[in-house]
């Protein structure tokens, strides 16, 4: 899920999630039509795969338009493969995997990446770990020899005194971007109350000040052994390459990597609530903000796309139902925003509204439930479904313009091989999107919004209590 996303904050800070994009123009197949519409043309990311006998899977995409290339990892493990006791040790191993290994002292990585003018960085998320390195093309021989030692040599280097170090790094993080920032304990609530104890989503992807504290150094190296093994990562690497000559590195540096444990997980049941759930959360804030969320479907599930457009109609930019209603007709709100948040397990439909000073959240939450209810009873116009496409297709392109990073083609490959299995899947995704009628999105509203449960979080400053919605305003 993308429910943790954030964006890179700085070299030294390591993102807990990114959000990921459509991705990769350059070096595409794409059949121009004489009309400026991407309608009826064809998107094509051309790639090469192969598998070394120790089960690591590599994705080559050759893309000589600038002399850049970037090595894109995940490993197929995130906070979703932790378990009740022992959260936030996914987040935490992104962190240690830049603290040395055994040919490579701490700090060196990055100093022996920016003497060759490379960048690099990682994220986790429920269902993922992703590192990358971006640089010139002379630097991928570096870039894979880094990546290699740290993947089969970094148990000899981890030590107490390391994890120690990186846990107060975590733990400082948490508190600032949970315990001390407005509204920052919002989604730990949410979820401990959408899914249940011992699903992988009820705890959030930094883990708890408990757990973090409780973790031992036995505990830290047998995470790792279970899942920072060779069979169970993807390397894509992309940009200016020969695919043979990048072969051959890849097998002379991961080549004698062992295979680890296969990783078995067990199936996860749908999760449905009974009942609407109201709960109210005390900050320091200035002003209320409520959150609904509902259950909704995994990535790439068939209404995975409809659910992303009802989003954007909902509270997608300054021309969506709410935006008009709550902040610029009514007045009542500062702002509004809407995500379908698909992990590989299950889905989250979320919803949020921050009053104005001087109002308090039953207001905003009847205008909520009037536009939901108009929405399932109606549907969105045509118009403001092209809206939404044309907006996804520009966005689509938009991402096409690169190999690295966060966002770009070698992340979206690996993102679309894990999830689907076929790395090259962008005409796929995008025609969910392009194939979509009112119709569907009335559907959606309806099945996943009116007819079903959902939490409603009310979170109000310190002492005003009664600024939160109450249970009868929520049929």
């Amino acid at each position: 899920m993308r429910s943790e996303s954030t964006r890179a904050r700085g070299r030294r800070r390591r993102v807990v999630g990114t959000c990921l994009r459509l991705a990769g123009l350059a070096a595409l197949s794409l059949s121009v039509l004489p009309s400026h519409s991407l309608r009826g043309q064809t998107l094509r990311v051309p790639y090469e795969t192969f598998t070394l006998p120790n089960g690591l899977k590599v994705i080559l995409h050759e893309d000589h338009s600038v002399p850049i290339v970037t090595v894109n990892s995940w490993f197929h493990v995130g906070s979703g493969d932790e378990r009740p006791g022992r959260t936030g040790f996914a987040h935490l191993f992104e962190h240690m995997m830049f603290m040395g290994s055994q040919h490579v002292p701490t700090g060196e990585f990055d100093r022996l990446l920016e003497a060759a003018g490379a960048d690099n960085n990682g994220s986790t998320t429920e269902d993922r770990t992703n590192y990358y390195e971006d640089g010139p093309s002379n630097a991928l021989s570096l870039m894979l020899w880094l990546d290699s030692d740290r993947q089969g040599f970094l148990l000899p280097e981890l030590t107490a005194l390391k994890l120690d170090a990186q846990r107060a790094v975590v733990q400082n993080e948490r508190r600032e971007r949970y315990e001390n920032r407005p509204y920052g304990l919002a989604r730990e609530n949410i979820l401990r109350r959408l899914f249940p104890a011992n699903h992988p989503y009820h705890w959030p992807v930094i883990g708890s000040m408990a757990d973090l504290s409780a973790a031992t150094l036995e505990d830290v190296r047998e995470f790792f052994r279970a899942y920072y093994a060779p069979n169970n990562a993807t390397i894509t690497i992309a940009g200016d390459i020969r695919p043979r000559a990048a072969r051959r590195l890849v097998e002379q540096y991961f080549g004698d990597l062992p295979r680890g444990p296969a990783v078995t997980r067990p199936s996860v049941p749908a999760v449905t609530l009974p009942a609407d759930v109201y709960a109210v959360l005390e900050d320091r804030v200035q002003l209320p903000r409520v959150y609904n969320s509902w259950h909704s479907v995994r990535a790439f599930a068939p209404d995975d796309a409809a659910l992303q457009a009802l989003a954007e109609v909902l509270a997608g930019g300054k021309s969506s139902r709410l935006y008009r209603r709550l902040v610029y007709e009514l007045q009542i709100a500062a702002e509004d925003s809407a995500l379908q948040d698909a992990g590989r397990l299950d889905g989250e439909f979320r919803l949020l509204a921050t009053a104005r000073a001087g109002h308090d959240l039953n207001e905003l939450q009847r205008v909520i439930n009037e536009e939901i209810r108009r929405l399932a009873e109606t549907g969105p116009t045509q118009r403001e479904l092209e809206r939404v496409q044309n907006a996804t297709e520009a966005e689509f392109l938009d991402g096409l313009e690169r190999v690295g990073g966060f966002d770009g083609k070698a992340n979206r490959l690996n993102y679309y091989n894990y999830f689907v299995g076929t790395p090259d899947y962008f005409e796929e995704d995008l025609g969910r999107f392009r194939r979509l009628t009112p119709g569907d999105v009335q559907r959606v509203a309806r099945q996943y919004l009116t007819q079903a449960h959902r939490v409603v979080l009310s979170v109000v400053p310190t002492g005003r209590t009664n600024l939160a919605v109450t249970p009868e305003v929520t049929p």
